[in-house]
């Protein structure tokens, strides 16, 4: 069966809903900082712990999506997430949240089972058109999660932001037990040898290593960017609170608007020329946001670029990973975003780190050093 357009929208909705967990956090290091008294580079461990336990759940148990039924998967993966978000709703201690945010990383990894089954169903002309959407239901989700998550936190303080979460993935996996369909397994063999698979893939797939790498890159970059930005937006000269800092997420909600077309280039067979123009985009917004670390206006235009660039990059490199073999696409997946949202921890911690040493220009400086390496991947290896 091939995915109808009703459909399509259907999983961009559960999977930007979903994928909003790991985001709520980033806007609220400053009042997590004041209510556990701790200082703001530590509190910010919360937004890579988060993102580390994303990808620690996507290499340990996606794989799993090529030999078991995918809906039960999806199911029990949220009531994770559920669980996990009430921890951080009720933690007693900062070390709790940590553990807590930890685990709402790895129970909101069912964005990474949603795409893998749409790209499954959809027609190989109009894969990369399938894949762009539901992606921008997924970066939607991303960067509208802050301004909510800001707003709720200003409202009705930063607890409560993920009562509502959990309350959202209860009703999300009722959704998706009636609605989502079941998948057969293309996976015969045990655990054991569905991992050592991981390893042959990477060795034996050329573009699957380029197009993780680059991505690692880029996914660091965009981390460093949205934990740091946090902090120089409540400093001088802006003074932001809480809800101001998340209403930057309008700014690169704007960037989802190009995952369709950037996935419709991908679909014509010119991926490297979308890939440069990626990489050209984010050297030209980390300029921006260089030169506008005191103007608002060249912020949200620095917002806006870097977005844009982020889905150039990601959703071309999505698309030419799912085209390569389609009896091992969670598996694929699996390497592909797993290793991005390494990508994206140690982009965080970086961010943290530069900035308690150089601040804004530490961090720009070590963001342009990642993209620098994403190019010379680029004209090194690959030529499709």
């Amino acid at each position: 069966m091939h995915l109808q357009k009703k459909d399509v929208v259907l999983m961009a909705i559960c999977t930007g809903l979903i994928v909003a967990n790991i985001y709520y956090i980033q806007p609220l290091i400053v009042l997590i900082a004041q209510s556990f008294h701790v200082p703001e580079n530590i509190a910010g461990s919360t937004t890579y712990l988060t993102q580390a336990g994303y990808a620690t759940r996507l290499l340990i148990l996606v794989p799993l999506g090529d030999m078991m039924e995918r809906r039960k998967q999806i199911i029990a993966t949220t009531v994770l997430a559920i669980v996990a978000l009430i921890g951080v709703a009720i933690s007693p201690n900062f070390l709790t949240l940590q553990i807590c945010c930890f685990f709402v990383g790895a129970g909101s990894i069912v964005p990474q089972l949603i795409l893998p089954l749409a790209a499954t169903l959809s027609d190989p002309t109009q894969r990369g058109k399938v894949v762009g959407t539901v992606m921008s239901g997924l970066l939607v989700g991303i960067l509208l999660s802050r301004t909510l998550s800001g707003a709720v936190a200003e409202w009705l303080g930063w607890r409560s932001m993920f009562w509502i979460a959990a309350i959202l993935c209860i009703f999300l996996a009722f959704f998706m037990q009636k609605r989502f369909p079941q998948n057969q397994i293309v996976f015969e063999g045990h655990y054991g040898h569905l991992m050592q698979s991981l390893i042959h893939l990477i060795k034996e797939q050329p573009i699957l290593r380029e197009a993780t790498a680059i991505n690692m890159c880029c996914f660091a970059v965009f981390g460093s960017f949205w934990t740091t930005m946090v902090l120089l937006l409540s400093k001088a000269p802006f003074h932001f609170a809480t809800h101001q800092i998340g209403l930057f997420g309008i700014a690169g909600a704007a960037g989802a608007i190009t995952a369709p077309f950037v996935g419709k280039l991908s679909d014509k067979g010119t991926p490297r020329n979308t890939l440069k123009v990626g990489l050209l985009l984010f050297l030209i917004s980390l300029s921006v946001l260089y030169f506008g670390r005191s103007s608002v206006i060249l912020m949200i235009i620095g917002t806006i670029l870097i977005d844009i660039a982020q889905q150039s990059v990601h959703v071309t490199n999505q698309t030419r990973v799912y085209a390569l073999m389609p009896e091992a696409r969670n598996r694929l997946n699996t390497i592909f975003m797993s290793l991005s949202f390494a990508g994206t921890t140690f982009g965080s911690a970086m961010g943290l780190l530069l900035w308690k040493w150089a601040l804004w220009p530490g961090v720009i400086a070590g963001s342009v050093s990642l993209i620098i390496l994403g190019w010379i991947i680029f004209l090194l290896t690959g030529k499709k």
